[in-house]
């Protein structure tokens, strides 16, 4: 965080500008995640995948991301998170249409490959900037910035469910929503901060988390697992599990993404007022129950709630373990988000076809069950961010 280093005065203008840029980001990575996971049921019958068959397919991106995570702290330290950032922010304005409408089965897996990719780099890059304009104003943004990705996932998912609703033809629905990101990104990138707060050349190539930086990752690795069930199973869940159509199982995704917006959007004063010690703990809890009493009862109602219990409770969890991390003494803030984040995503990898993988041997359900006994977890390992917590307002205190 000291890599900015400028007067508090002189530097407050160009970090106002990149924190209007960055909701603008996180809000097109977000967008561009929904709008993929509104498509995956008719992707699943357009090619005749079964649950196991869905969850190997959707390990193509996960491979991507795996490649891009390990990689993307020794790039931002290298070239600096602004240069990764423009990158993956356009390039996944290009491969979304190519992932959702491509003919090809070995083509939607090789285009699944870079989008999980992109989208891996982006999410360590984008939070990386966040870090520093976090540091630089000295109050909490990042929860609001995580709130726009949500918005971006809750209008992804919104829109494309009144597209498959209204039998829009996907190519006119996603090729337009691809165009409109790549010109808000074009007149976003411009504001972002300059390779300089950020560059490490000497850093390792690889991010590895070690000291404090492991119970962050453990509770990461947890949240963003859960998430991708969310993501990738929750369409699924409503469409084959309890029955609905393609609209109504999109906005199951959508009424996760909607609490979880607000949740971020009340995280930065919640932090301001209590520990992210017990902010963590009440999201883990909230989560585990909605989630289970959505699989309990198993009605289309009660799930739209139980989903919007799981998105409220993991709306912060993420923003607290990311904040922390870059707020961490003596480790390169690139280097500290990049080797959480590399963690953490990678549940967020591997947890769509585990659960494919269980749903295949036993039921839908009882695969997605699994993610509530792991978000119980996470209210459990809560005292883990009070150990390793940063600086940033009040919100890191031990109480």
């Amino acid at each position: 965080m000291s890599a900015i280093g400028l007067t508090r005065a002189a530097e407050r203008p160009d970090v106002a500008a990149t924190h209007r840029s960055l909701l603008a980001i996180f809000l097109i990575n977000g967008f561009v995640l929904a709008t993929w996971v509104a498509y995956i049921p008719m992707v699943k019958e357009r090619f005749g995948l079964g649950d196991g068959s869905l969850g190997l397919t959707l390990l193509a991106g996960a491979l991507g991301s795996i490649a891009a995570l390990l990689l993307s702290g020794g790039l931002i330290g290298r070239f600096g998170s602004r240069l990764i950032t423009t990158i993956t922010t356009l390039s996944l304005c290009v491969v979304l249409p190519l992932v959702v409408l491509n003919p090809s089965y070995s083509l939607l897996l090789a285009t699944l490959a870079i989008l999980g990719g992109g989208i891996g780099s982006m999410d360590v890059a984008m939070n990386a900037q966040a870090v520093a304009v976090e540091s630089a104003l000295a109050r909490p943004i990042m929860s609001t910035l995580h709130g726009l990705y949500s918005v971006g996932a809750l209008l992804g998912a919104g829109l494309a469910s009144i597209s498959l609703s209204f039998g829009i033809d996907p190519v006119v629905h996603v090729v337009g929503v691809a165009i409109l990101l790549a010109v808000i990104g074009v007149l976003s990138l411009r504001h972002l901060l300059p390779a300089s707060v950020d560059r490490t050349p000497d850093g390792p190539v690889f991010a590895w988390p070690s000291g404090p930086l492991i119970s962050l990752g453990i509770i990461a690795f947890l949240a963003l697992l859960s998430e991708g069930a969310m993501a990738d199973w929750s369409a699924v869940y409503f469409h084959d599990g309890l029955g609905t159509d393609l609209g109504f199982a999109a906005a199951g995704f959508a009424a996760f993404s909607l609490t979880m917006a607000l949740g971020r959007f009340m995280g930065d004063a919640l932090r301001s007022r209590t520990s992210s010690e017990k902010v963590v703990r009440f999201s883990g809890a909230i989560a585990a129950v909605g989630l289970g009493i959505t699989l309990l009862l198993g009605n289309p109602i009660v799930a739209l709630v139980g989903l919007a219990c799981v998105g409220i409770g993991l709306s912060n969890v993420v923003p607290v373990i990311f904040s922390a991390a870059g707020q961490t003494r003596g480790i390169a803030t690139g280097n500290a988000v990049a080797a959480v984040a590399t963690t953490g995503y990678f549940g967020f990898i591997v947890g769509p076809p585990s659960i494919g993988f269980v749903a295949q041997a036993t039921t839908l359900s009882l695969g997605i069950g699994l993610v509530v006994g792991l978000l119980g977890l996470i209210a459990l390992l809560a005292n883990n961010v009070r150990q390793a917590g940063g600086t940033i307002g009040p919100g890191n205190d031990t109480g």
